[in-house]
Order: C-alpha cells, then structure tokens, then sequence
C-alpha cells in the first residue's frame, strides 16, 4: 500500500532535509489532477512489513483506530473486537488486558494457519462448520479473513450443503446468543426491543420464519442457521462490515410435530400464526426495524411459498427489501442461463426462442420464471411473447387454466391453454424443451429417461437442478453429463465434484448459488442510498454476473465464476446496481457525478478484515 503524508508536509520535509544534510532531494509538486508531479522518494512509496519482533508480520503503517467502550475481558470477550493473541503490548497495557491472554504475540496469519490447519484435519463437514463459528463467536475478524482468503473452500462449509444440518442440530449446537428473535408475544414492544441491539448503525437484516429452510420445511426457530450464514457470506463476499448486519428469526410457531415434542428446541411451541395475526407480526417487526434504521436493507429468506410472494408484493415498493428465494434465486438463475447462452454460441437475446421448463411452482420456481420473463421484456418480446416461452410443472402436473381457481395470481399468468395436467416426461416429449431448472426439493425427480428423451431433442440442452442441500437435488452433476453423454450445460445449488467420463473427458460443474448476487445487490444498494429494490436491478446484476465468466471458464463447462473471485463479482454487481440506481433516481447518497469514480469508491467501501488498533473512549 501507499504510505503519502500530505502534499505540504512533504515539501516542508524536504526543505529541512536539503538544508540540514547539505544533499539536496527530490522537489514535490502537487499536481491539480490529485498526482504527483515529480518522482517521489523510495521511502515515501511503500512501507514493508515487519520481519521480526511482535510486529513480525504486521504493518507499522498508519491504520483508522476504532474506539471501543469497554477495556480488559470485556474487549477479549467481544468478537467484534478480540484479537486473540494479536494484541501488541502497548496494546495490551493501553486496553488493560497485559496477563489476560498469553505472552507470545501472533499475528492473524499465523492465527488463521492454526485454524485452518484444525479444519482440514476433520473429516466430518458439520465438524468443520462448528470449528469455524466457534472462531466466529470470539473473534469476527480472524473468521471473515478466512472466509476472505478461502472462499472457496468455507463457502460448502458455512453454506449450502452444510448449512442445512447445522440447521436441523440448532438447538443442540447452540452456544452464544446472535441475531434477534420476535414471536407473538412481543407485539406492541418491537418499536423498543429493536433497541437492544447494540449496534447504530445497521444496514443489512436478514430474517427468515424458518418455515421453509432449503428444501428442509420447517424448522422454526432452528431456521435462525440460514441469516447467519447469509450474513457471514454478506461480510466476506460482498463488504459488508459485521457490525452492521443483523440476522433475525420471526417465530411464529411451528407445525413441525418432532420440534413441537422435542425438549430441546429453543422456538415457541405452538402451532404456526396464520392469517392476519401472521400478517400484522410481520408488519410490526418490519416497521420496528425500519423506524430505528430508516435505510436498512431487508433481506426475505426462506418463507413458506403461500406467504413469500405476499410479504415482497407488500413491502416492495415502499421499503428496501427483497426476497432471495424469489429475486436473488432468479437473478442469479438468469445469469447462468445467459452464461449457457454464450457456451451454446448463442447471444443473450436468443433467451426469447427457448423452450424452459420449470419443475416446482412454489416461490423459488416461480420467482425464477418471473426475472426470465421481466428479461425477455428486455430483450424486445411482448409480455404474450415471452410466456409462451415457459411450462411450469408442480406435483400436479402442468400448469394449465383448468386450475385457475386454486393458483396464485402469479402462478396463473404462466398457466397454459392447453395441455394442463401433463407430466414431466410428457412435457419433453411433446413440447422439447431446451431449458430444464428444477426447483422442486425432490431428490432424483430428473431420471435417466427424462435427461436422455431431452437430450433427444436438444443438442445442448440446458439443465440446472437448484434444490437444496445435495441430497435434494434434481439429479447430480455425475447423471446430468454421463445421459447427456457430455453434452448438457449443468449448473446445481449445490456443489458437485468434477465429472470425469469415460472417454477421458473433464467437466467442472459450477454451483447456481445466489451468494454470488445478493451481497452485491446488497453494496449496492446500501451505498447510494436506493429507495427500493427494483426488476431493472435484478437485471443489470444478472448480466454483471454473467458478463464476468470468462470464454476459458465456458469451455470448461462452466457458467459460473470461480469463488475465489467473489468478491471482484460482488463489486461488478454492486456497480451495475448502483448505475441503475443514480440513472433512475433511486439513489439518495450518490449521483450522476459520482459514477466516473466508482469502481474506486466501492472499492474503498469494502470491509476488509484486518486487526486495526483499538481506543478506549474516556468517561
């Protein structure tokens, strides 16, 4: 990094030295432009680290403190704030902890081998989560740094596919409280619960009822594991600090008998609110939150199908929310469907010639068929157009207008005329499609005959099976290529191993996961200051994320980028967003003016999590 004083202390630096040395040094002359005119010395250009001591390691350069309230245990016990073994001494005497924690000072590379080093020695994947959000508990820093330096290799353990044991073993694994809870009984009292929550300034919530955790169901209070997670990917993917995030369980009750029986379980244990009282719970949690952070983004996370798309329609165009099994899940399944687009030799506008079949008309599925269509739109089709494009299965079989009576209004505009009822396997034989998403939670739906008769019909077909957690999944990475024989395009929720046919190919299947959309949407918008979530938005972060996979990457069968690089994807994103947001006066923080220098702003807006030194504020 640059170590530059300012332009006038330079100079007089300068003239002191050229006069007491008698050699004279290089003059400095700032530049309108915000440059400098003349070369700058050596040791004004970059500081190097330390080699040796207790700042063996770490930069001496000048870091932002944080000033903090508290001092002694209470810093050690903070995880906002604890360093573990990373304070320095004067540190350590200044914060009053000398004695408090081991002598030997490490700094957070060693402290991140340590971890590292004791998650690669298990096997077990939920033995690996619970090692991590033990590091996240006492020491939010070190956890986001590793998640930083190791996405890749954290994002199956802190997410999908893991996620969903942790969450189905919450109440056993519970050990420090984080997040808050609002049930029945707290109505007439959120206005003031909101209030103990420590933090001021929060700009990202995300809150779930835990009535539709992955393709789980309903798992109550023990749905609390998802925001969590959302939020850890939020931090390290997309920038966001991590005292500004706050995860949140509306509990309502549960319908799940084993949770209502357990004696362990942690939620209310009664049967889940519906109706009204359901309706004016959420209402008052959603006015308590905005009420004390008036720009926060609220982020809708795994609600039940039959209140999902009620909840964003009202809330939509009057707060910033969104919902992610709706918008994110769609967004980020129109990037890849583009990115398939591209691997087919096609261009982004042929999206209104294909043939897509949906299996699952829940919320994700129809979510999903809403941005492909909002899409189409964009690409010049007529609204008649582009519908004719889609065939949206449940268990019933076809959407038809037979049903129109027991169909949501959104489910009934993409009901067909003619051949409701018709099953999957019928569908591909007599309408071919080149797109099959399967949105369902049925491990296996997609079988050998279903894949190959599509594969009959299309040379390059497209096949995405979105359920969550891998033993959900419509068919595996492995099946979707050997029926195939290699051909298909294959993007999963979840991840797959590399495929390795026969005949000495290799393909690497990418994982469809809305982690590489949401946290930038969420940059994005809570930099300028957007008004609403908007379709336009879901758009431009779609194509950002499709624009970003590489020629290289689609030959190797990829139509997604490589986690390692989530965090560039993010500020793409976040970029396009805010874009879209200053062209249509959405944004209240940034405009016009702003955007020439904006991949620097975002830039310098991203939470990057390294120890910085810590104040005591004075009484």
């Amino acid at each position: 990094m640059m170590f530059l004083r300012s332009a006038s202390t330079l100079l007089r630096s300068s003239s002191r030295m050229a006069g007491a040395g008698g050699t004279a040094v290089p003059s400095f002359r700032w530049m309108s432009n915000g440059s400098w005119g003349e070369s700058i010395p050596d040791e004004y250009v970059e500081e190097e680290d330390e080699t040796e001591g207790e700042w063996k390691g770490c930069t001496r350069k000048f870091l932002a403190p944080i000033t903090v309230h508290s001092r002694g245990s209470e810093i050690l016990n903070n995880p906002l704030y604890s360093k573990f073994t990373a304070f320095k001494t004067g540190e350590r005497d200044r914060l009053r902890i000398r004695g408090l924690v081991p002598p030997r000072t490490m700094n957070i590379r060693i402290q991140k081998e340590r971890v590292l080093q004791e998650i690669r020695a298990e096997e077990s994947m939920i033995r690996k989560h619970t090692i991590l959000e033990d590091v996240h508990d006492r020491n939010e820093t070190l956890y986001h740094r590793i998640l930083v330096d190791h996405m890749e290799e954290m994002a199956p353990i802190i997410y999908t596919p893991t996620v969903g044991q942790a969450c189905n073993e919450f109440a056993m694994r519970y050990r420090r409280p984080r997040g808050m809870y609002f049930c029945e009984q707290d109505r007439g009292h959120m206005a003031n619960m909101v209030y103990n929550w420590p933090q001021n300034d929060v700009r990202v919530i995300v809150v779930t009822d835990g009535s539709r955790i992955l393709g789980l169901g309903d798992l109550g209070a023990n749905g609390m594991g998802i925001p969590i997670g959302k939020l850890s990917l939020y931090c390290a993917a997309g920038g966001i600090a991590p005292h500004r995030v706050m995860p949140v369980v509306i509990d309502v009750g549960t319908d799940n008998e084993a949770l209502l029986n357990d004696k362990f379980y942690l939620g209310v244990q009664k049967p889940r609110l519906h109706g009204a009282k359901y309706y004016h719970l959420v209402d008052e949690f959603v006015q308590a939150v905005r009420h004390r952070w008036p720009d926060v983004l609220i982020q809708f996370e795994d609600f039940s199908s039959d209140k999902a798309q009620k909840i964003l329609n009202k809330y939509r165009d009057v707060a910033l929310c969104f919902n992610d099994d709706i918008q994110g899940t769609g967004a980020t399944t129109l990037a890849g469907v583009l990115g398939g687009l591209r691997a087919k030799g096609e261009k982004p506008t042929s999206l209104g010639d294909q043939r897509i079949l949906i299996a699952g008309a829940g919320s994700a599925g129809i979510g999903v068929a809403q941005v492909l269509l909002q899409a189409m739109i964009e690409h010049g089709h007529t609204e008649e157009e582009a519908k004719k494009c889609f065939f949206i299965a449940d268990e019933n079989g076809l959407l038809g207008t037979d049903r129109l009576s027991e169909l949501s209004p959104e489910q009934a505009l993409f009901a067909r005329d003619t051949d409701g009822g018709l099953s999957l396997l019928e569908i591909v034989n007599k309408h071919k499609p080149t797109m099959l998403l399967g949105m369902t939670a049925v491990g296996g739906l997609f079988n050998e005959q279903l894949v190959r008769d599509m594969a009959k019909h299309c040379e390059m077909p497209i096949i995405f099976p979105l359920s969550n957690p891998t033993t959900k999944a419509e068919c595996s990475a492995e099946q979707a290529f050997e029926w195939t024989d290699g051909r298909c395009i294959f993007a999963s929720g979840s991840p797959f191993d590399p495929v390795h046919m026969e005949d000495g190919r290799k393909f690497y299947p990418t994982q469809c996961n809305n982690m590489f959309v949401f946290p930038g949407i969420g940059l994005g918008v809570t930099l300028c200051g957007a008004k609403t979530v908007s379709d336009r938005m879901l758009y431009v972060a779609a194509e950002a994320l499709a624009n970003y996979v590489t020629e290289d990457e689609l030959a190797q069968g990829k139509v997604f980028p490589n986690l390692k690089t989530i965090r560039d994807v993010s500020k793409k994103v976040a970029i396009a967003v805010i874009e879209e947001a200053v062209k249509t006066g959405q944004a209240s923080k940034l405009n016009e003016k702003d955007l020439s220098c904006l991949d620097s702003f975002v830039t310098s807006k991203m939470y990057d999590p390294i120890y910085v030194p810590l104040i005591e504020k004075k009484a």
